[in-house]
């Protein structure tokens, strides 16, 4: 039987229109619904990944510290907070070494904002101590937290003073890090080498903190918030001392460093801290590049500031961030346009 060609063509025609309609609709509805806001911010997550990227996303990398310190998760709670209220904004953080290794991924282009302590950044700004010869250019955004040194040495070691460190195993800190940095300072205002009266280690604080408990350390220094979870932790094997910075080698190094101020640490913070630990503090700021857009420091700034609550809840050190102490401790770095046009419009700067 011959079969009719119009026919023929005419039902190859409808074939192929239903299989492009098969599979254009077919398998149901896998459009997913979109997520809450509210779901990226994990605070048992030590640093919250913030969500990914989408088509023109700002994307910022944020150099933060190491993982058992307080830089990384509180970076991971202020990217979240960002990436919440600032539209395209994606910024995700970077675990590192902490404040002179942040300052030269800032300076290289590795990373657009940074976390570092106003000590080693004053120093980068100027070529001198870590930098000397090599001045770096950056700007401040603001102040986030007071960062505290705490040099924490058990009960029965008698361990009390800088001066008792001579000859004893003392961890300062990672190489590369603002707690390193500020040791040796610390260390040489008492006259002390770093590299010849005490038998250094550099360790980061989650591993010196376990060698203290095991008596592998006989101190360790470390900078930190107040009261500290890893020092707290240190307690449940052991007493704890807090090394006092006080007398003629305090004032050796305020004279030396003034980005250092004296801060006293109340008595039992720590289990076996029983007097007053005398010590010292820095500042932790918010850098960025000198040729950052001006609009958006302006946006992380106000930020930062007006959604502090917000960071608290992702991380407890988020609390310390107030305006009151934004711009304390930042000279001689300028701060960005961006950021100072946020502090005009509260009354902070002229």
């Amino acid at each position: 039987m011959k079969v009719n060609k119009k026919l023929m063509i005419f039902l190859t025609v409808v074939l192929a229109f239903s299989l492009v309609v098969v599979g254009c609709g077919g398998g149901g509805d896998t459009t997913a619904e979109p997520s809450d806001p509210g779901d990226t911010q994990q605070p048992a997550d030590p640093a919250p990944a913030p969500s990914a990227p989408s088509p023109g996303d700002l994307n910022l990398l944020m150099a933060t510290g190491g993982t058992g310190g307080t830089y990384y998760p509180l970076g991971g709670s202020m990217a979240n907070v960002w990436n919440r209220n600032i539209d395209g904004m994606n910024v995700t953080v970077q675990a590192t070494g902490a404040s002179v290794e942040n300052l030269r991924l800032l300076a290289s282009g590795e990373a657009e904002l940074i976390m570092s302590m106003n000590g080693p950044a004053t120093a980068a700004f100027e070529g001198t101590g870590a930098f000397e010869g090599n001045a770096l250019d950056f700007r401040a955004a603001g102040v986030i937290y007071p960062e505290v040194m705490q040099v924490i040495a058990p009960v029965g070691t008698g361990i009390k003073s800088i001066e008792d460190l001579v000859g004893k195993r003392v961890s300062i800190g990672p190489p590369g890090s603002g707690t390193a940095t500020s040791a040796e300072a610390i260390l040489e205002a008492f006259g002390i080498d770093p590299d010849n009266d005490i038998r250094k280690f550099q360790d980061n604080f989650t591993d010196a903190a376990r060698k203290l408990k095991d008596g592998e350390l006989d101190a360790a220094f470390a900078v930190l918030a107040v009261p500290a979870a890893n020092v707290i932790d240190i307690t449940t094997a052991t007493d704890v001392n807090v090394v006092n910075i006080q007398g003629e080698g305090l004032d050796r190094l305020l004279e030396m460093d003034p980005t250092f101020s004296p801060f006293e640490i109340p008595a039992n913070t720590y289990d076996g801290q029983t007097e007053t630990g005398y010590t010292v503090s820095q500042w932790a700021v918010l850098y960025v590049p000198t040729d950052m857009d001006e609009q958006v420091v302006y946006d992380l700034t106000r930020v930062m500031y007006e959604r502090q609550p917000e960071i608290a809840t992702g991380h407890a050190r988020g609390d310390q961030i107030s305006l009151d102490n934004a711009m304390l401790g930042i000279d001689p770095v300028p701060f960005h346009p961006g950021a100072l046009r946020y502090f005009q419009e509260v009354g902070l700067a002229n």
